[in-house]
């Protein structure tokens, strides 16, 4: 399969720990890599107000991570992102700078 780039954004529920979340950051920055990914990059935004309340939650603590693969690395990490009562919210797009 072809290797591109892409931009994994998703949103942590911001009740967890300092610690948990940086554990659940890493856990999956170590996924792309069990799956043959590389991550790029790990842009930690931290705790930021929700564009609009999702269950009841106005803030949501922010990860964009940026990593090149293939598509079933991209299927796998979203299967498993919204299997995850931790994440609020993820998106996954490619990036076509190329």
């Amino acid at each position: 399969m072809v290797s591109r780039k892409y931009e994994l954004m998703y949103i942590v529920h911001p009740d967890l720990s300092s610690e948990e979340t940086r554990d659940l950051i890493e856990r999956y920055k170590e996924l792309t890599d069990e799956l043959g990914g590389e991550v790029e990059n790990v842009d930690d935004w931290g705790v930021r107000r929700l564009a609009y309340e999702i269950d009841e939650l106005r803030e949501g603590y922010y990860v964009v991570m940026q990593f090149q693969g293939d598509q079933r690395i991209t299927e796998e990490l979203q299967r498993r992102l919204r299997l995850d009562e931790n994440i609020i919210r993820l998106m996954i797009i490619r990036d076509d700078e190329e």
